[in-house]
């Protein structure tokens, strides 16, 4: 399974990659950025990314909402 999540942040997408992890769960990477999160479910796995968008923008720059879609 591949899934697109996509974070909108003034004007621009932050794209993350979701894969199966070869372990069990899902693992997603942000194009463009070294975030990376993991996770057992896709509930769980939006909330990781979330967490680590936080972390890893300053306040004026993090992404004001969350879009996914899948192939």
């Amino acid at each position: 399974m591949i899934l697109w999540l996509r974070y909108v942040m003034n004007k621009k997408e932050l794209i993350f990659i979701v894969e199966d992890a070869p372990e069990g769960g899902l693992i997603a990477r942000g194009l463009g950025e070294s975030i990376f999160a993991q996770a057992e479910d896709m509930v769980s796995l939006k909330k990781e990314i979330r967490d680590a968008v936080n972390c890893h923008f300053a306040d004026g720059e993090k992404p004001s909402c969350l879009l996914t879609a899948e192939e």
